[in-house]
């Protein structure tokens, strides 16, 4: 199963418009999780109810670190307004991270994954059989 980071827009000008952010990013978290083939991991639900708990520049730390154990990068429509999901699509692209801005790509490439994986599951299976 691949882990998949949820980014995009999180700041906001006031609680409703950062909430409506959140809100966005839940939603696709919650699809990729009904695709049965990838979990979410959807910073914005780490940090929701944090603002000014700590200085920004710890919750950039610690969402990039996330994002680096992670199998692919989702983005989420206005990403590229947002100084922090810019950061996080440049972290991905230094690391071979796929990403995906459209939904439909990241089901294709789920696909693909679990295609490799049950080729390879066979393989190791008839390898097993030949080890006897």
């Amino acid at each position: 199963m691949k882990v998949v980071y949820v980014a995009g827009p999180y700041r906001g000008k006031d609680n409703w418009e950062i909430e409506q952010n959140v809100r966005r990013a839940e939603e696709v978290a919650l699809r990729i999780w009904r695709t049965g083939q990838a979990v979410a991991l959807c910073p914005h639900c780490e940090t929701r109810f944090f603002q000014g708990a700590a200085p920004d520049d710890i919750w950039i730390a610690g969402t990039l670190e996330l994002l680096r154990r992670c199998d692919a990068i989702f983005l989420l429509p206005g990403w590229i307004t947002s100084v922090g999901a810019r950061g996080e699509q440049q972290e991905a692209l230094r690391r071979h991270i796929h990403a995906f801005e459209r939904f439909d790509d990241l089901l294709r490439w789920l696909d693909e994954c679990d295609e490799a994986d049950s080729n390879n599951e066979a393989f190791r299976k008839d390898q097993h059989r030949g080890d006897r």
